[in-house]
């Protein structure tokens, strides 16, 4: 049994879509499909009862808390995280889930595939004791034991990578991570506010888990580095403005011919 949880925020436009997937491709395969939602301001609550899914809202946002409300509603064994920019694609997406959870009872989670990185440790068999990072659990598109979590809750005190975190400790634990080729594809585009959020929530995170010092060396080359890229990326592309408009003087002087 399946329980679909997607979170999300004002992103009703990605919502509805990953909803309409949902309903006219995998109605057979899952038991429920909620929606955790952050005090949206849009008509999240609209689209969710449209297609008949469950909302729930919380008011203070935390990936490990937000992660804990999503399992603890699940009424299903089987919990698959999305977020609202996040959507299945292969057509035996949730078959394949199910099926890799009734063959090993002693399965903690999966991880699907999205990106070259999941790809590539997949084909390459690098397991997730390897590389907690890119062969863990990413908390959008991925499958965890409700029965696990019981027995070891995410961490609401970390500032982000929840889901990494909760994977080396279930690990340590004796329980079994692995990828499941199961597809699904991750659309966002974030405003430089979103991103200076996420960079902040990332530089703690580090820190927790990983144990990355900040140092002024590193901060500086970081400063450095990135006015660097700038100019250069302004460069490159004049250069290639100036490129592209004498190619058009040229090719209206020596105009090809015609078919």
């Amino acid at each position: 049994m399946i329980s679909v949880v997607i979170r999300t925020k004002n992103q009703a436009k990605a919502l509805a879509f990953s909803l309409k997937n949902l309903k006219e491709r995998y109605s057979n395969d899952i038991a429920e499909v909620i929606v955790l939602d952050n005090l949206s301001t849009d008509n999240t609550a609209q689209i969710v009862k449209q297609y008949n899914a469950r909302l729930v809202t919380i008011k203070n946002f935390s990936f490990g808390g937000s992660a804990n409300v999503c399992a603890k509603e699940a009424k299903g064994s089987i919990v698959v995280m999305f977020s609202a920019h996040s959507y299945p694609v292969s057509h035996d997406f949730f078959k394949l889930i199910q099926q890799k959870f009734n063959s090993n009872p002693n399965l903690a989670g999966l991880r699907c595939l999205h990106s070259q990185n999941d790809y590539r440790n997949y084909i390459n068999n690098i397991s997730a004791n390897e590389d907690p990072n890119k062969s863990g659990l990413i908390f959008s598109g991925s499958a965890f034991s409700k029965t696990v979590w019981q027995q070891h809750k995410f961490k609401e005190d970390v500032a982000t990578f929840e889901d990494k975190e909760w994977t080396t400790r279930v690990l340590k634990a004796g329980f079994d991570i692995s990828f499941v080729p199961s597809i699904f594809s991750y659309e966002i585009s974030r405003t430089k506010k979103q991103l200076f959020f996420r960079f902040k929530n990332d530089v703690v995170g580090n820190y927790q888990l990983w144990h990355e010092e900040v140092t002024l060396a590193n901060a500086n080359k970081g400063l450095f580095m990135s006015l660097f890229n700038i100019v250069k990326a302004v460069v490159v592309d004049t250069f290639y403005v100036f490129k592209r408009y004498f190619y058009l003087l040229k090719f209206m002087i020596n105009k090809p011919k015609k078919f």
